[in-house]
């Protein structure tokens, strides 16, 4: 059984009990409460003016609900919410034809708009700051330029790189928010809810400890939820006790941290095989088999967060809270 509860790729089914699970109003959505506080108030301005909502830039690891917060500004603003990805947008005419189909007052959401090309970007400026697009008809002596006029719409870009971002990208984001890790009672709130919605009896108890082990983010407290359900299912009454939970998450080889079997090869493998560090991104993804950019974007915010890894100009370092964690003797420096 693979157990890679971090980088799993989500399936259909998945991906769609997902957007069910997720809160359509500030109302229902659980955390992050300076930034919805923040959002609520431009919305209402714009409302009171009756303008579109300046464009956003919502930047933080993955899984804190950026795009949950991208589909409640499109129904606050009373537009639908257009969905794409950086990596999506090949061509500059895969833009066009996004931007020719919104409507006034829409939301374009855009993932991982630091992966957009360069190219991209340039047609993109004045589409953000003057509502229009020029597309260049023909090619060679006969090529000329034809400018089109858009409706006003919100831009909202996704990143869990900000400083990846062209400055003169991140400059035309009228409003930038960061989102934070999740505490544990925030967390223990979403798991309840969530289980609330699949119909699932949890003790108060279990949702506190798949809290605990959800690394302060959703997506991944709704997936441990899900995946400890079905030992209720198949290994119990259906009902998610404490002990049922802890048996289930050990068997996953989640601990009590949250650290699944990669980020126990990533850290011991820095501490057995290099010494602690420092040791490079690249070398270290050889080693335990991942890809740099998923060690990169998926596990080292955590361990970066926790203070059991840090990040130095000669590469990255294992912390002495990391070798106390896994009890092994500190080296001498």
């Amino acid at each position: 059984m693979e157990e890679r509860i971090l980088s799993e790729q989500a399936t259909t089914e998945e991906v769609s009990l997902e957007q069910s699970l997720r809160p359509h109003s500030f109302h229902e959505y659980i955390g992050q409460d300076h930034v919805k506080e923040n959002l609520k108030i431009f919305i209402e301005a714009a409302k009171i003016r009756n303008e579109t909502l300046d464009h956003v830039l919502l930047y933080g690891p993955p899984g804190l609900g950026k795009t949950t917060l991208a589909s409640i500004i499109a129904a606050e603003m009373g537009g639908e919410m257009r969905s794409t990805s950086g990596p999506a947008i090949e061509r500059p005419g895969d833009l066009a034809s996004i931007l020719t189909t919104i409507r006034p007052g829409d939301v374009l959401f855009i993932d991982e708009i630091h992966r957009l090309s360069r190219s991209i970007e340039e047609i993109l400026y004045p589409a953000m700051e003057d509502f229009c697009i020029d597309i260049v008809v023909g090619k060679g002596e006969g090529a000329r330029s034809i400018r089109l006029d858009l409706p006003p719409f919100t831009l909202v870009g996704a990143t869990t790189r900000a400083g990846s971002l062209s400055a003169p990208l991140r400059d035309r984001f009228g409003v930038l928010s960061r989102l934070e890790y999740y505490t544990r009672e925030q967390l223990k709130q979403i798991i309840l809810r969530t289980a609330r919605l699949l119909q699932t009896d949890i003790h108060d108890d279990a949702a506190s400890e798949i809290a605990s082990r959800s690394r302060g983010t959703p997506r991944i407290a709704n997936r441990l939820l899900r995946r400890v359900r079905d030992f209720a299912q198949v290994k119990g009454d259906g009902t998610i006790s404490l002990p049922l939970t802890m048996d289930a998450l050990d068997f996953m080889r989640v601990d009590r941290l949250g650290l699944d079997h990669i980020d126990h090869k990533l850290l011991k493998g820095v501490i057995e095989k290099f010494n602690g560090g420092p040791v490079g991104l690249e070398t270290i993804a050889a080693t335990i088999g991942e890809e740099a950019e998923t060690i990169e974007d998926v596990y080292e915010p955590y361990l970066l967060q926790i203070g059991f890894l840090q990040r130095t100009p000669r590469g990255r370092v294992a912390t002495v809270s990391a070798y106390k964690y896994f009890r092994m003797e500190v080296p001498k420096r």
